[in-house]
């Protein structure tokens, strides 16, 4: 008995150094289980404190290879783990932060710049209450130059940033900038562009104030994002290996609209997605001999005459004759009452193979706005077709339910093979469109559809059975 009582004691004494025996069995590991133990720890903070469990511990947080710091770590303590750090690279940072103030980044970030060879991501969460001018005005901070790094996300909680004329990256090859304001006099273009940023591939800014003018010349830009730069009023892109452009609420401002003025040199883009405010004649977009994937703005299926962003959106179009792949987001309001039917407004669009139609219906029939652009491209080779969120449908005397000619018209879809629809929800108008979809699809060869997470199993089994029921031999 006697024996049995002392032998986890003695496991006990071996597992910790408390007992006054030699090295413990965990810090008998090797050092790189020890670093990928503290890696997991997820605190860089909390793996320097393991320094106190053994003298075989006390430096071996040093030589992580990624640091991270979790919300309301003290500013000085980032800035001293990155003074003690010793690993030869420093591959990755990621420091949250809660309202956090320019002087909070100002303390560490010019210090992991010097050490970072890899990526960086911050995070600045600002609460609700704090909106984008009161925060705007808070002290600046300016970005160091990121010698080393290849990757830098900058989430900033609306901070005001200064950026230095010399440069801050010349190894960085992707750049995300958001909720910031620009201080000036600086010009972000320039220092994104070639001479300062020769290795710069992908580029995203989003949710940026005081960026009137947008100008950049890249010989290494692979992707650009531009989204909510309010206020921008020029834009300039030289970017001749430049793939994928993606423009969104930059100049359409409704309280207070800009002319879109752009001038666009990318002679290798293959993607382009336009959901601003177009007028060609101010919107250059240049020779784009390999574009083949094409989006645009949401297109609101009821509202008032003269929509600007549906004329937009259509002047866009109008611009392209043939395109592999369309996406035109198909927008309904919750209340539409008397609003005018606004797709009639749509004549033509490019001869087009895929066709994707993200739907925000708010329970409205989508069979009259799908059906009106099938018929005006009746080509297409492939649908996919995605509701965007489920609601509860509308009253049975809604205006939606008076475009009929879907119902009952026929339209030959002979070159429609296959059908995407993600998100369905099961109602009944869903499955009236359903069928009518593969009446229309002659040569339909595979239709895949997943349902939205509220429907239950049991209810999924019943709707499989009733579109299997549409359904014709040689269909998938």
């Amino acid at each position: 008995m006697d024996h049995a009582d002392e032998e986890p004691a003695t496991k006990r004494a071996k597992l910790s150094d408390g007992g006054g025996g030699g090295d413990d069995l965990l810090s008998a590991l090797p050092d790189d289980i020890l670093i990928h133990i503290l890696l997991r720890l997820g605190n860089a903070d909390v793996s320097a404190r393991t320094s106190v469990l053994s003298s075989r511990w006390r430096r071996l947080w040093a030589f992580l290879p990624g640091l991270h710091f979790p919300p309301d770590t003290d500013p000085d303590t980032i800035r001293a783990v990155l003074a003690a750090h010793e690993a030869p690279a420093l591959h990755c940072l990621r420091v949250l932060a809660r309202d956090a103030y320019a002087d909070f980044v100002a303390a560490w970030i010019p210090m992991a710049a010097r050490r970072l060879s890899g990526d960086l991501t911050f995070i600045n969460i600002a609460s609700p209450d704090i909106v984008r001018d009161e925060a705007g005005d808070r002290d600046a901070f300016e970005l160091p130059c990121f010698e080393n790094a290849t990757s830098v996300s900058l989430q900033l909680g609306f901070l005001c940033v200064a950026v230095p004329a010399s440069g801050i990256a010349s190894r960085l090859t992707d750049l995300h900038l958001d909720n910031f304001r620009l201080q000036p006099p600086c010009v972000l273009g320039d220092v994104l562009s070639s001479p300062l940023s020769p290795s710069l591939q992908r580029l995203a800014i989003h949710d940026a104030s005081g960026v009137d003018k947008f100008t950049i010349r890249s010989e290494s830009l692979l992707e650009l994002e531009l989204m909510n730069l309010d206020g921008l009023q020029q834009l300039t892109i030289v970017a001749p290996v430049l793939e994928e452009l993606r423009v969104a609420f930059c100049f359409l401002n409704f309280r207070n609209p800009n002319q879109p003025v752009a001038n666009i040199s990318a002679p290798q883009l293959v993607s382009l997605e336009w959901r601003d405010a177009y007028d060609p004649c101010s919107v250059q977009l240049g020779e784009m001999p390999h574009l083949q994937r094409l989006g645009t703005g949401i297109f609101l299926v009821y509202g008032p005459d003269d929509f600007k962003p549906n004329r937009d959106c259509l002047s866009f179009l109008r611009q392209f004759k043939v395109m592999h792949s369309l996406t035109i987001p198909l927008l309904y309001n919750s209340a539409i009452g008397n609003n005018r039917y606004l797709m009639e407004d749509m004549t033509r669009l490019p001869d087009i193979t895929l066709l994707c139609l993200p739907v925000m219906s708010k329970g409205h029939s989508i069979g009259a706005s799908s059906f009106h652009i099938l018929r005006v491209c009746t080509g297409v080779r492939k649908l996919a077709l995605k509701y965007l969120e489920a609601h509860t449908p509308c009253s049975s005397g809604c205006i939606c339910d008076q475009q009929t000619l879907w119902k009952t018209e026929e339209l030959v879809l002979d070159g429609l093979q296959e059908v995407e629809i993600s998100e369905l929800s099961g109602t009944e108008r869903e499955g009236e469109f359903v069928q009518r979809l593969f009446s229309w699809a002659t040569a339909l060869k595979k239709m895949t559809i997943s349902f939205h997470h509220s429907v239950t199993e049991s209810k999924a089994k019943g709707l499989c059975q009733m579109l299997q029921s549409f359904s014709r031999s040689g269909i998938d």
